[in-house]
């Protein structure tokens, strides 16, 4: 098993959710979180006044996956959250050892 994290923008959110939804992908956890990276902040004014915001909103998908699901799950993220620009985000891919769902006790691939 596979936690494929994707950090995306805002507004991407729901085509990603759809996208993986119509693949068959069952459950998520979504997360806001603020950072940078390239971008480094971007300028803003405010009643005529210029301040930078260091940390820009973002949004932290994760998702549980088997391992032969990763690359299609990969594929909709990047087709659904993808605008060309700067700051679309970026996806990380960890192994996963154990899943138990607490209520059932269930563990790995039923669990997830």
């Amino acid at each position: 098993m596979k936690k494929v994290e994707a950090i995306i923008r805002p507004f991407k959110l729901d085509e990603v959710k759809i996208s993986l939804v119509n693949a068959g992908i069952v459950g998520m956890t979504v997360s806001e979180v603020r950072g940078f990276g390239r971008q480094k902040g971007q300028t803003e004014r405010y009643r005529g006044s210029e301040y930078t915001v260091e940390f820009l909103q973002k949004l932290k998908v994760e998702i549980v996956v088997d391992d032969e699901q990763v690359e299609m799950v990969i594929d909709k993220i990047i087709a659904a959250a993808r605008t060309g620009e700067i700051g679309d985000g970026k996806i990380f891919i960890t192994n996963i050892d154990r899943v138990i769902r607490i209520r059932t006790g269930e563990s790995n691939l039923e669990a997830v």
